[in-house]
């Protein structure tokens, strides 16, 4: 991905950049496009343009290297690019959490898609306590965080469980797009729009939301039955969509 979008930068090196951020740079564009476990710190030292030295002055491992480039990554692709983007297409919370499948359907098409760092760390580094992996899931869990507070905010009865549920999706769409399938976005938001009616559903069979009823994002389309069936929605005696007995 580019700079704009939250991906590697293109810009050449200018003498007044510090080694650090020459590393840091170079590591980023490296372990994006190639996971960590197939570059090596010489590689990154000789497309930084430092000596090893001065790189192990900065980062005393590669483990240290790579936890500074997942950081880096939140900052730039979850915060800068994900959140950011999808809050600045407004709207309800509904909205705001099916844009994230449209920012999706941009990203899969773009020729420089490199999937998901933090999912591809993570299954590269197997050991369970290993740090790198632990901080993956930190970084994983910081999406899922995003994701939950849009869930309170449009009314779900469990936005916890809803958050697991979308970027569940959200996941396997990305996974799905690294086969080739550049329609993956698209078919994982068909698939949210009816996690969204459902869980609007159980929210209003508990009597848990008011507002959520008649939220922008809720309104139209099939709603997914407990059973699992999809029953097609009426227009109520209010005016307001519903879901036919």
């Amino acid at each position: 991905m580019s700079q704009k979008d939250g991906g590697g930068t293109n810009e050449a090196h200018a003498p007044s950049v510090s080694a650090r951020e020459r590393i840091d740079h170079c590591a980023y564009e490296l372990f994006s496009r190639r996971g960590v476990r197939g570059v090596g710190i010489d590689e990154v030292v000789e497309r930084s343009g430092v000596a090893k030295m001065t790189l192990y002055r900065h980062y005393a491992s590669k483990d240290e290297l790579v936890m500074a480039f997942l950081r880096r990554r939140e900052e730039r692709w979850t915060r800068a690019w994900l959140q950011a983007e999808v809050e600045r297409r407004g709207g309800s919370a509904a909205e705001r959490l099916l844009a994230i499948f449209d920012l999706f359907d941009g990203w899969f098409r773009r020729a420089d898609f490199e999937g998901c760092s933090f999912i591809n760390v993570m299954l590269e580094i197997t050991e369970p306590e290993h740090p790198v992996r632990q901080a993956s899931v930190r970084h994983l869990e910081e999406i899922r965080r995003f994701l939950e507070r849009l869930a309170a905010e449009a009314g779900a009865d469990d936005p916890d469980a809803l958050a697991r549920q979308w970027h569940i999706l959200m996941k396997g769409a990305i996974v799905a797009a690294g086969e080739g399938d550049v329609e993956a976005a698209r078919r994982a938001r068909e698939v949210a729009q009816l996690l969204l009616q459902h869980r609007r559903g159980l929210a209003l069979a508990s009597g848990k939301t008011e507002g959520a009823a008649h939220a922008k994002g809720f309104e139209e389309g099939p709603v997914l039955a407990p059973g699992g069936g999809l029953l097609p929605r009426r227009r109520g005696a209010g005016g307001h969509a519903g879901a036919a007995p």
